[in-house]
């Protein structure tokens, strides 16, 4: 009689079982028997990147402190976050090296890439997208891209095309936590792995090819191979995703805010939905663009546009009303940071565990210069409560601080565009 193979039936085995016969010894592979013998630990608390970034720059008088270090004297604007100052570091002296253009480098806030004034060169991976790439498939959303009014963004793929980005909140809201029919979510299901098919017919295809061909042309195969295999990765988390439910939550869906001038009230309406994207992990990684409105602001005492008034030429009245703009600007991405700090999360806050960048590509507005970019970043376990005051005329590489957030996400990177290292001082 034949012997039948070992049958093990609620059995939990040593992890290093080997079978033995005949003067060999097997290992075998992870089974879940020997998954239910490990005591498996708690699942460690995710890690957030959020950047908002602003098409016109704030006043840098108004932004940055006299004095460096933990004893500065609060600016204008950074009076607005004293009750949370030790959350938050202030950057000065910083840009990204070799970009130029004035609004164009809007495309480089997160970058870096020196595309030029011409805009001829082709733009890279932003921070958002490159860390997607490494963590996007443990949420439903690998990132959301998000504007207060328009579909421009600073995020972009590797190739170097822009992401779209979503500026309605409303719409944001249900993507998030509207639940599609039964039906509708089978098919998108199936969509997906009709998807799945043909990525998996054009692999093996290029693999028939890649026998004919030289060794300069394997190489290019085997980067299309890379891309193929990255697809279809993202194609079966998709595929997974579209047949689970949303989470559940007990808050009233936002209300678009009509004027496309209200800056102000677009932000807070956003920024809530952010929020909650966060705490229910819809997503880990958030960008966020408030571009430069050409309309007025509605803020009391303002009367002109604020694309205008960015362009103040150091005229006083509009520097004057320029900083109500961007007090309130400013004052609700502090808010945001309140929101955070006040969701307790099972090792600490929101904020805690979330990294939020505000920067913009012009460091004056009024001339088109994209050198000494504002900076605040808040959040994470960084050392924050500082203004980091770097030389002026020669310019810190800011994609330093891009290398510091991508380690802090737990990546083992040293290295990001034309970055030199990690941030010194946080």
């Amino acid at each position: 009689m034949k012997p039948q193979p070992p049958t093990f039936v609620n059995r939990r085995l040593p992890r290093r079982t080997i079978l033995r016969g005949a003067g060999v010894a097997v290992a075998l592979p992870w089974l879940s028997a020997m998954e239910r013998a490990v005591a498996r630990p708690a699942a460690a608390t995710p890690k957030r990147f959020v950047a908002m970034s602003l098409s016109l720059g704030l006043h840098e008088e108004n932004l940055v402190p006299e004095q460096a270090g933990r004893d500065y004297s609060p600016s204008i604007y950074a009076r607005e976050f004293q009750d949370i100052r030790d959350r938050v570091t202030i950057i000065s002296g910083a840009s990204h090296p070799g970009v130029t253009g004035g609004h164009r480098a809007e495309a480089s806030i997160l970058t870096a890439a020196p595309i030029g004034s011409s805009g001829s060169a082709r733009n890279t991976i932003s921070i958002d997208q490159y860390l997607a790439k490494q963590l996007g498939e443990a949420t439903r959303f690998s990132s959301l891209v998000l504007s207060a009014g328009g579909s421009n963004s600073p995020s972009y793929t590797e190739n170097g095309s822009m992401i779209p980005a979503e500026s309605s909140p409303a719409k944001l809201f249900n993507q998030l936590f509207v639940d599609d029919s039964e039906a509708k979510r089978t098919q998108q299901a199936e969509r997906v792995r009709q998807g799945r098919s043909i990525m998996d017919l054009v692999a093996e295809d290029a693999r028939r090819l890649q026998r004919e061909l030289g060794a300069i042309d394997r190489d290019r195969l085997d980067a299309y191979f890379t891309s193929v295999r990255d697809l279809e990765k993202r194609m079966a988390e998709s595929e997974r995703w579209a047949l689970r439910p949303k989470p559940k939550i007990d808050e009233r869906p936002p209300v678009d805010v009509s004027n496309p001038n209200d800056l102000v009230a677009r932000q807070h309406t956003m920024q809530d939905v952010i929020r909650l994207a966060l705490k229910t992990d819809s997503t880990r990684l958030i960008t966020f663009h408030i571009g430069g409105a050409g309309g007025i602001v509605p803020v009391e005492g303002v009367d002109e546009g604020y694309h205008n008034l960015s362009h103040h030429g150091l005229d006083d009245e509009k520097i004057e009303q320029l900083t109500l703009v961007e007090t309130a600007l400013i004052a609700g991405w502090t808010d945001f940071l309140r929101d955070l700090a006040a969701t307790d999360e099972a090792d600490g806050s929101l904020l805690d565990n979330t990294q939020v960048l505000l920067t913009s590509n012009l460091g004056n507005a009024s001339n088109h210069s994209n050198k000494n970019m504002p900076v605040l970043f808040a959040g994470g376990r960084h050392q924050h409560g500082k203004h980091l005051a770097f030389d002026r005329t020669n310019n810190y590489p800011l994609p330093n601080l891009f290398v510091s957030a991508i380690q802090e996400m737990g990546i083992e990177a040293d290295r990001f565009a034309s970055s030199t290292g990690t941030m010194t001082g946080l």
